[in-house]
């Protein structure tokens, strides 16, 4: 991991909530989701992928029965984000709902990179930066109101521009991002908290508050979230923002921007061609 990263999240808690969520009947609702339209997304590539890599997917990121040959590469409980993949060898990597509780989001990003083959890809989906935004608002609201003070209950996420950024940084050709943006209902706030134990997506992160939350805040918060974010029939929104992302190991087949002065014609000759005689 790159040491100058930062640490934001408590890693060391994630294998322990996601054992729990599987033990409390997991809302997979939008993991179904995501792997619905990440086989979609698949089924439009005109390859077939027979090494794949799935990365730390609370789950399976794809159906076995059309992609039997996966290595699972499950959260360590140590906390550690080093894969251990080997250079070279995957056709395919994936990863759904959980990049985003990388620490060092570039350096997992490099390490998948180098698992893949020449001309290999990668294709994750992980929650943005509008993901809970309902949440975190009637959270911060009602923390001020009656702590004199706000604390970090949901983790914050990067911009999606920044996150193409991420992935020619890390080494892939012809990135591309893009989101979808999903909102659930719910009869109340109460019951997308217990989703969201049920998913595993409880805080994590390391600046949250230690002791536990005050009912006086907890009300107040509800009663926040229920005035600002119900529909006229009296159920709450929540938000999940999707960011897709998908990248290629070089590979001299692919598609090449031109070399700088290689054009054959210049801007102003083009230009002059336009001009009325």
């Amino acid at each position: 991991m790159n040491a100058s990263a930062p640490l934001l999240f408590d890693r060391r808690l994630l294998a322990p909530r996601l054992a729990r969520a599987g033990r409390l009947e997991p809302a997979g609702f939008l993991l179904d989701r995501v792997s619905g339209e990440m086989e979609e997304r698949l089924g439009a590539v005109l390859r077939e992928f027979r090494v794949i890599a799935d990365v730390w997917t609370p789950g399976s990121a794809l159906p076995a029965q059309r992609f039997p040959n996966v290595t699972h590469v499950a959260v360590d409980p140590s906390g550690e984000e080093a894969l251990n993949l080997a250079p070279g060898a995957f056709d395919l990597a994936v990863s759904a709902l959980a990049l985003q509780f990388a620490n060092d989001l570039p350096g997992v990003l490099a390490q998948i990179r180098r698992a893949l083959k020449p001309d290999g890809l990668l294709l994750a989906a992980l929650t943005g930066g509008d993901t809970l935004t309902e949440l975190r608002q009637a959270f911060a609201a009602a923390e001020a109101e009656i702590e004199g003070g706000v604390s970090p209950r949901v983790a914050p996420a990067a911009d999606l521009r920044d996150l193409g950024a991420l992935l020619q940084r890390a080494g892939f050709a012809l990135p591309v991002t893009d989101v979808d943006r999903v909102v659930v209902r719910y009869p109340h706030v109460f019951a997308l908290m217990q989703d969201l134990r049920r998913m595993g997506a409880t805080n994590t992160l390391i600046e949250r508050r230690k002791t536990p939350l005050r009912r006086a805040t907890l009300t107040r918060m509800a009663q926040v979230y229920a005035e600002r974010f119900a529909d006229p029939d009296g159920r709450i929104r929540a938000t999940f923002e999707i960011v897709w992302l998908s990248g290629w190991a070089p590979h001299e087949s692919q598609q090449q921007p031109l070399r700088p002065g290689s054009a054959k014609a210049s801007l102003a000759e083009a230009v002059r061609g336009l001009q009325p005689k």
